[in-house]
Parts: structure tokens; sequence; C-alpha cells
């Protein structure tokens, strides 16, 4: 049954079937606004502390979905699973620096099916990881402006450290990785306030690149997609300071479950080594006046951020764009602020794998509001596609949310699916369903993976921050049990009914 919301659309197409002018113009153009490590704390998600005026007034035009998951909590298998609609065993990418064109090489990328189908296609910003690029995804050559990381001289010559390990290796005889150094305190400050414009950072000069792009897009005959990456709130907190300004730290309240969950395996959650790679972070436990800073830091990037998102949103209103885009923005993982005496991400709990997504399509009547229903991100390819009218390919492992957006409350996945590798124990890989009520993550040997090293269960509604691990308790044996039958069924066994209701 295709959508209330996309039968224009549909039927436009379906009318003009031979003048393909008329068929490109009638397809909505997509603007695809990717958001690096931002969780799900802004206003439109009840936390009204946080300043994101400009997602909260697209949650308003939109959907916003409370239960958003990604396939693995960190950048480039998160965005891998996005971009390609697969999921990262099938990808093979659980790491910062494997191509999944490794082991798909001719995998049509989300990008290259619109490209494919009469868009232009053009990114800019973080939308792959790092080094990443995938030239066939673009229409044009995908492109990030250039901007120092910090503001302050001193903190540049503190992060010019990382840099310069990296050429003494090479001119040591080693091999140059490309890549700048690693380890405790090798980089600049976590965190900067400067008195600085927008675009003397990189999300600025983002914003300024998406508002010119539109401008020449909008003369185009075909419709595009615009993707568009912005990287904070990543670390380091950088930001002018005037948005750190919006926040008083004496308001700033702390996690307040500064410890690891009771039960659970060592390596479940591990205390954050990407945060630890900043100037002046200790290697232990972080003092409660440094975790306010940071907290601080992390929200400042965020309005920042959403800043830079009004400017490129005002700029498709003002070009009379907005009644024929659809606009998505999602995180490409969650984030913890302390949680489980715990930075950053790089687990399978529920602050790591739950992220923000949005939606806003033309002639939504259900406009504003919020959606329960499980879903992943892996779903986005599929969702975009119909909802443009293309067909979807086989190849894909996610399911379109589309009907959700006429009936966000409707029966729909049973569960949802990420994973998190580990080195320890010779390898293990962390799978974690997310179901209604229950979290369950199984520990599994990655070479033999009917070996179980450890279970984890935790109980969403009477332990919403997954403080105790009730996978041990006899009381829980048979939930135990229920769920594995479940997760051993996996996603195929948790998509939703043809017809739900």
């Amino acid at each position: 049954m295709i959508p209330l919301l996309r039968r224009p659309f549909i039927l436009l197409l379906a009318i003009l079937p031979c003048a393909l002018g008329a068929a490109q113009a009638a397809r909505p153009n997509i603007l695809f606004i990717a958001v690096d490590d931002l969780r799900p704390e802004l206003g439109c998600y009840g936390k009204s502390y946080i300043k994101s005026p400009n997602i909260d007034a697209l949650a308003r035009a939109g959907l916003v979905f409370d239960r958003a998951y990604v396939q693995q909590a960190v950048c480039s298998p998160s965005r891998t699973s996005i971009m390609t609609g697969v999921r990262p065993d099938t990808s093979k990418v659980w790491d910062l620096v494997t191509s999944f064109r490794v082991a798909l090489p001719d995998v049509v990328t989300l990008g290259q099916h619109f490209k494919q189908h009469g868009y232009f296609v053009q990114g800019m910003g973080k939308i792959y990881h790092g080094g990443l690029n995938d030239e066939a995804t673009w229409s044009t050559p995908w492109l990030t402006p250039k901007a120092a990381k910090y503001a302050l001289p001193e903190n540049l010559k503190l992060d010019e450290r990382q840099y310069a390990s990296a050429d003494k290796k090479a001119k040591d005889g080693g091999e140059p990785d490309n890549t700048p150094s690693t380890g405790q305190n090798s980089r600049g400050p976590a965190f900067e306030a400067a008195d600085v414009p927008d675009n003397a950072l990189t999300d600025g000069k983002v914003a300024d690149l998406a508002v010119a792009t539109l401008r020449e897009l909008s003369a185009k005959p075909e419709p595009f997609f615009l993707a568009v990456g912005l990287v904070k709130p990543h670390l380091p907190f950088v930001a002018p300071k005037k948005y750190w300004d919006l926040y008083d730290p004496a308001t700033i309240e702390l996690a307040p479950n500064k410890f690891r969950a009771k039960d659970a395996p060592d390596y479940a959650v591990l205390p954050g080594a990407e945060l630890r790679n900043y100037d002046g972070i200790p290697a232990g436990p972080i003092p409660d006046d440094l975790a306010r800073q940071l907290k601080h830091g992390y929200y400042a990037s965020i309005s920042y951020m959403d800043a830079q998102l009004g400017r490129v949103l005002a700029e498709l209103d003002r070009l009379k764009l907005r009644d024929n885009t659809i606009i998505i923005l999602w995180g490409d993982h969650g984030w913890k602020l302390g949680e489980h005496d715990a930075w950053c991400k790089h687990s399978t709990t529920e602050n790591d794998t739950n992220a923000p997504l949005l939606i806003s399509v033309p002639g939504m009547t259900k406009a504003g509001v919020h959606s329960s229903a499980l879903v992943e991100m892996v779903d986005i390819y599929p969702t975009l596609s119909e909802l443009a009218g293309l067909p979807l390919p086989a190849h894909l492992e996610g399911v379109s949310f589309a009907p959700l957006l006429d009936s966000p409350n409707r029966s729909w996945k049973s569960a949802v699916f990420s994973q998190y590798p580990r080195t320890q124990k010779g390898g293990l890989m962390g799978y974690s369903m997310r179901t209604d009520r229950y979290r369950l993550t199984v520990w599994v040997s990655r070479k033999d993976q009917s070996k179980v090293d450890a279970i984890e269960l935790y109980d969403q509604e009477t332990d919403p921050q997954e403080n105790t691990n009730l996978a041990a308790d006899p009381a829980h044996a048979a939930v135990v049990e229920r769920l594995m039958v479940q997760w051993r069924a996996g996603w195929q066994g948790a998509k939703p009914a043809a017809n739900p209701l």
C-alpha cells in the first residue's frame, strides 16, 4: 500500500511515463544531513536544556523516531550500513580503515542508486568516514572545506604533536601511515571556546558550501540528492564562545550512573580511549569538574552544529525548495557522557546504539509527532528509495519505514540489531538485540560463533540505564531462553508484517 503522503509523487510519475524531464521534476529532492557523535539529547527529544532550535523546528515539520538504532556504534561501520543498506557482517566493515568495496566491489550505494535514476548527487563534509570516500556514489567529486581544528594558536601547536610523530616515523625509515598518531594526551585539548565566527571552523565552512550548492542545484533540471555531513559534536568539543555562553555550567548535571553495570563482562564497556588521546585528560576516572567542562563543550558543539543546519534550511526555504524536498537528519551513533564511568561510543549499550533520526516529507499528515517504533539506520536506504518512487535493490538488509509516516505507532519491527567487536579472549563479537522491553547482548568468539563467552540482559522498563545485567538471574531464565530464540532468528525474523495494523 502506497502511503498517502507519497501519492502525489507516484501519480505524477505515472501520468507522464514518457516525459523524463517532467517525471524528474515530479520527484522529490533529498537533503541528507549526517551528524557525527550526536546522541538523542536535543530539545525535540524532551531535553529542554539543550539549545537546538533548528533541529527542533525540523522535528515540528516531520517525524521524530525515539527508538532508532545503529548497526555498530562507531563511525565507519555505521555510515557504511547507511550508505550501502547492508549490515557490518555483510560489508565486512567493523573498523575505521576497511572499505566496503573490498568485500562488495559492485554494491550500489544509496547515492549511486539515486544517481542511476536521474538524480544529481552531491556530497560534502563527513559522509563516509575519514579518507574512505566512494567516488561511485557521487555525480560530482565529493569535497569538504579545509579548516583548522582549533582557533587558538596554542591549541594548534599542541595538536601538531600527533602529526610530527607521524612525520618522524617516516624520516626514521618507518612507513608513514597518513593518520594522526594516537595515545595518551597526544592531541590538542578536548575542548575550546574561542571568540571566532562560525565559519572559522569546519561546520561553518560546510554550511557556507551547502548554501552555495543549493543555489546551483536549484537551477538544474534534474532533482538533487544533497548529502551534508556536519562533524560536531565530535571531539574535540570546539565551538565559538557564543555557543558556550548559551549554557550555565553550574546547571549541567553529571551522569547518574558513574559505574559499570553489575554482573556485566568487564569488556562490555571500556573507559573511552578516544577521549584520552586529548591533552589534559587523565588515564583513569574523569573528575567531576572536568566532566562538567566536557559536557559543557558537547552541548556547545551541538548548538553550533544546529546553527549551521539552520543556515542550510533557511536557504532551502528562501529558494522555495522545501515543498518538494525530503529532509532526513541522522546521527551515526550515540555517545556516553560519563555513563558507566565511560566516554565516547564503542559498545552495544543503549547510550551508544540509540541515535537521533528525523524525517520531513512534503505533504506529511502526521508532522510534529514522535514514533516509538523500533527502526534501524540500515532502513534509511530503502525508505528514501520508496519515498522517491525508486525500485528497491535486491541486496538491501533494511526495511522501509515509509508506512510509519502515515501511522507512526503502528505495529512494526519486533527487534533491532547492533554489534561491536572486542579483541579480548582472542577476539569476540557482541551481537545485541533490542526489543520493546529488553536488550540482549550475546558475546561470541569471532573464530567460532557457536562459542558463547557471555550474555547480557537488561530490562529497559525497570532499568533504562542498563545498570544491572540480569542474564544469570534464575528469575529471568525463561526470558533469556525466549529471547535467545528470537536472537537466533536475527533481523530477518524481526521484520514487520506486510500489512501491519
